[in-house]
């Protein structure tokens, strides 16, 4: 009798792990074939790869009682064996298909095309220099350069002009740092920006807030003091009824003594937003034409979608990040 139930364990034992190793079978195959699934779906290839052939169960031998006798005879009784715990067995296989499925994700799944690296960099910078309460028009108060959703301006700017690199210098034109103008411009708007140390080109910080409030003067125009001691206007874009109309679709404006006049409508749309940034690349760069001003709308507009094809020929043309 007791050889019977020991006969009966070790046969049960088996059939448990044959059941495992089916089970193990079955989730190959239905990996495999998801991962065939997502890679059609996703169109990373022409035509399908093959489909695996499904693998077929293992079929199990019953074993005849005189085999399971002479086993017994010629080798002796096993000793008894720890009882395997299932739930053991279930979490590394849990694991194991885990992993697989992590692995074919990872196949299938590619990174896309980015920004350069730098990018990310600027766009932690532009945070910093935008705190800087100074960097609207005066006495507009438009903030263009700073605005939520209009910001990257400052930083495709910087990339179209110096590859992001804060330590850029022109010899040519002796412009340095992130902002395409020169020292001496740049040093003049720093004046009116309440700046606590010299104004150093070369510091992100500095050049962009430099730049956020040379965009915004450009965009909302400015009011200074003229050598008579009078208020010396000086328009923006926004100043112009037909400019307007290119921006929000309205060429009305608003007009009041002492101040630049300025679009009535905002400046919300996308196309209108392309529009603007164009206008203001082609005033900030002197002698940039057509074809760079619409590169610098084309990343604009893009700057959520790095992997736009025309973004990626634009990012090919950019200058040497070791400066002029």
């Amino acid at each position: 009798m007791t050889n019977k139930e020991f006969e009966n364990f070790i046969e049960n034992d088996d059939d448990w792990f044959s059941d495992i190793e089916t089970k193990v079978l079955d989730l190959e195959n239905e990996i495999s074939e998801w991962r065939e699934s997502r890679t059609r779906e996703l169109g990373y290839g022409s035509e399908s790869p093959p489909r695996p052939e499904r693998q077929p169960r293992p079929e199990r031998q019953p074993r005849r009682s005189t085999d399971r006798a002479q086993a017994l005879i010629d080798h002796g009784r096993r000793t008894a064996r720890r009882p395997r715990s299932r739930r053991g067995y279930k979490i590394a296989i849990g694991a194991a298909a885990g992993l697989a499925l992590v692995i074919g994700a990872t196949t299938v799944l590619r990174k896309g095309p980015s920004w350069p690296a730098s990018v990310a960099t600027v766009q932690s910078e532009i945070a910093t220099a935008c705190r800087n309460p100074n960097v609207a028009s005066e006495p507009g108060q438009v903030n263009f350069a700073c605005g939520q959703g209009t910001s990257q301006i400052l930083w495709v700017f910087a990339l179209m002009t110096s590859n992001d690199n804060p330590g850029y210098a022109d010899a040519r034109t002796g412009r340095k740092g992130l902002e395409p103008i020169t020292a001496a411009q740049g040093g003049q708007i720093a004046w009116s920006l309440n700046l606590h140390h010299p104004y150093n080109p070369l510091s992100p910080a500095d050049s962009l807030a430099v730049a956020a409030r040379a965009i915004n003067n450009i965009v909302g125009g400015a009011t200074l003091t003229g050598a008579n001691g009078k208020p010396a206007v000086q328009p923006g874009l926004e100043s112009k009824p037909e400019n307007c109309a290119r921006y929000t679709g309205s060429p009305a404006i608003v007009a009041r003594a002492g101040f630049p006049s300025l679009c009535a409508s905002p400046v919300i749309s996308r196309a209108g937003q392309a529009a603007l940034v164009a206008d203001v690349y082609q005033r900030w760069m002197p002698g940039a034409g057509p074809v760079a001003a619409q590169n610098v709308s084309v990343l604009f507009e893009n700057a959520a979608n790095p992997g736009d094809p025309q973004v990626q020929a634009i990012l090919k043309t950019l200058p040497n990040s070791s400066g002029g």
